[in-house]
């Protein structure tokens, strides 16, 4: 969960995943991560569209990635949960 927007934890590690594929390009060509945003890939989720519309789509972006990191239980990762950090 971001704000109002609510996603699936799966579609949040596709996003993951995605963003993290484009590691691999030149890095004469990279743009920052903080200013870059999944919204021209095609193979982004469609639940994930709304969030492109918003001005703060990449920081939306970016705190989803956080969420979805290796070394957090779903459990924890989960909005509905309270205390876990």
């Amino acid at each position: 969960q971001d704000g109002d927007f609510k996603f699936p934890l799966e579609s949040v590690k596709k996003l993951k995943e995605l963003m993290e594929g484009n590691k691999h390009i030149n890095p004469r060509m990279m743009v920052p991560m903080g200013s870059y945003s999944p919204c021209q890939e095609k193979r982004l989720p469609e639940e994930f569209r709304p969030v492109c519309k918003r001005e703060d789509a990449p920081m939306i972006f970016r705190r989803l990635i956080l969420a979805a990191e290796d070394d957090l239980c779903e459990i924890c990762a989960n909005a509905a949960c309270a205390g876990c950090f």
